[in-house]
């Protein structure tokens, strides 16, 4: 180990840091996979293990609900104890408990494997994204290398669902989980292309502050998630203030100590504030997309779940393509003017699903689709990079677990913001332009979800079947309407946010505070 002071220029990455980046990439595609790929293999597994529905529920959802409560202690245990040192660790507990999920043989078991998998998880992502930081010291390579990094795990998540049917249609429900186990070629390869970075003087890691962290985190993230699905429980409700309460006394706290799991004097840095409260508000915005616009093309558009993964693999495909482009366009322009033109392609992209009806061309309703996503592209990558950037070297694991738990957050508010509206959207018009012929009780029981419509028609005569579905389709597409209407002047404010906080700024400027070059690295 050596102690060195960061060159007055930055230096240029050569090979050994891209197929670095490549190494990075392998954990992050399977993380990514293993939070989609469950979905396929809920009821085969329910078959063997026979879970209740709460331990259903645990199952699906433990993993990333551990992975959001632990990113940050795992961030900043990563710049104290090595960001490469904990990579590694954090992919032999991702390798070892995904075996114990492919061969768990109770509901309980499984649940607990797929806890580990979250903190094997919360390891990982910080200290793929700090070491990027790290990798490429060059502005330029470094954007580059983040878009990469976001389109690794984008991939995953498109493979996840293609590659759990592929092994569920040949081999056993365990055997999805199996994917993880190849991670543990990083144990090879990442000591020979990965170099080791920590913080030569970070100090102790205070215990304290990291169960405050997650007293904070965990409850804002299940209350958040409870009322997303409709269980806005006052218990939900109380979860995410007693969530905030306690993220208040972490933050004293962190003011107070000498070395703090998270420097808030980073938030002092206008850009870095600025970027978090973009991805947050980004992610809350866009995630409407992901999360309705399966629901439209199968229950308003009458796709089977097959075609309409095939249709949301355009969305994918102008992600990757976007998050490819921007680093690209950031060499011709600020990158203000591309956080503002992406929004500006978001924004008329939620104008045109404003007009979305469920007999609308699928022209018209992918390509509103793109557009919004395409869009979207810019937050995510430079977003990102001005945070990491703005952050000095050794705080890189800290600053990395902060953009993914703002994007794990804006997900959660962007299922609970954008289904409320839909929901009450479409409870409003349903009850409005329903048929008044309708047996009693069949209009209500039809006004708790498009799902719900679709059941109740199939059990009146035909005539008056096909009005209310006609009528539910109606009230569904207009809640979209009216989200895409609340999406649009969210983008629009941010597009003001950005042209007031960050204009003069760039993604490229790099923190010159004290103790900013103190890194050790071998």
């Amino acid at each position: 180990m050596t102690t060195h002071a960061a060159p007055a220029t930055a230096r240029r990455a050569g090979l050994r840091e891209w197929f670095g980046l490549a190494v990075l990439g392998l954990p992050l595609v399977v993380l990514a996979m293993d939070t989609s790929v469950l979905y396929l293999a809920v009821p085969h597994l329910g078959n063997d293990l026979h879970p209740s529905g709460t331990e259903t529920l645990w199952i699906m959802d433990v993993y990333g609900f551990v992975i959001a409560g632990f990113l940050v202690p795992m961030g900043a245990l990563g710049d104290r104890f090595g960001r490469r040192r904990l990579l590694m660790v954090g992919v032999a507990l991702f390798a070892a408990a995904s075996l114990l999920c492919a061969y768990s043989s109770s509901a309980s078991m499984l649940i607990g494997a797929r806890a580990a998998l979250g903190v094997a998880g919360a390891m990982v992502m910080p200290s793929t994204l700090a070491l990027v930081r790290t990798m490429f010291s060059d502005p330029r390579q470094r954007t580059l290398a983040i878009a990469i990094w976001s389109v690794a795990f984008t991939c995953g998540m498109v493979a996840g669902p293609v590659v759990g049917g592929l092994l569920l249609e040949r081999f056993w429900w365990g055997s999805v989980f199996l994917v993880g186990v190849v991670v543990a070629a990083v144990l090879v390869v990442a000591p020979v292309l990965v170099p080791e970075y920590r913080d030569a003087e970070a100090g102790r890691l205070d215990l304290i502050s990291v169960v405050l962290s997650l007293c904070a985190i965990l409850p804002v993230v299940y209350g958040v998630k409870e009322i997303a699905v409709g269980h806005g429980s006052p218990a939900s409700w109380l979860a995410v203030l007693a969530g905030v309460g306690i993220g208040v006394l972490f933050v004293r706290r962190q003011r107070r100590i000498p070395h703090p799991v998270i420097d808030v004097r980073l938030f002092a840095n206008r850009s870095l504030s600025t970027a978090l409260i973009l991805i947050v508000v980004g992610m809350t915005t866009f995630n409407g997309v992901n999360f309705l616009y399966p629901q439209l093309l199968q229950m308003v558009r009458g796709a089977s779940p097959f075609h309409a993964g095939l249709w949301m693999l355009l969305v994918t495909a102008a992600t990757a393509v976007g998050n490819i482009a921007v680093p690209f366009l950031a060499r011709r322009a600020r990158p203000t003017h591309v956080l503002v033109g992406g929004l500006v392609v978001s924004l008329l992209g939620f104008l045109l699903m404003t007009r979305v009806q469920p007999d609308t061309g699928m022209a018209v309703v992918m390509a509103a689709a793109v557009a919004v996503m395409l869009g979207s592209t810019p937050i995510g990558v430079l977003g990102t990079d001005i945070v990491v950037s703005a952050a000095p070297p050794e705080k890189a694991g800290a600053a990395a677990a902060l953009t993914q738990t703002c994007a794990k957050l804006g997900v959660g508010l962007g299922i609970a913001v954008m289904g409320t509206v839909l929901t009450a959207t479409y409870r409003h018009d349903l009850a409005a332009s329903a048929p008044s012929t309708l047996p009693r009780g069949t209009v209500e029981s039809a006004r708790e979800s498009l799902n719900d419509a679709i059941t109740v028609s199939s059990r009146l005569p035909g005539g008056q079947g096909d009005q209310l579905l006609h009528a539910a389709k109606e009230a569904f597409t207009s809640g979209l309407n009216v989200v895409a209407i609340v999406c649009a002047a969210l983008v629009a404010a941010l597009v003001i946010l950005v042209l007031v906080l960050l204009r003069g700024s760039s993604s490229r400027d790099r923190n010159t505070g004290p103790g900013a070059e103190k890194t050790t690295a071998s």
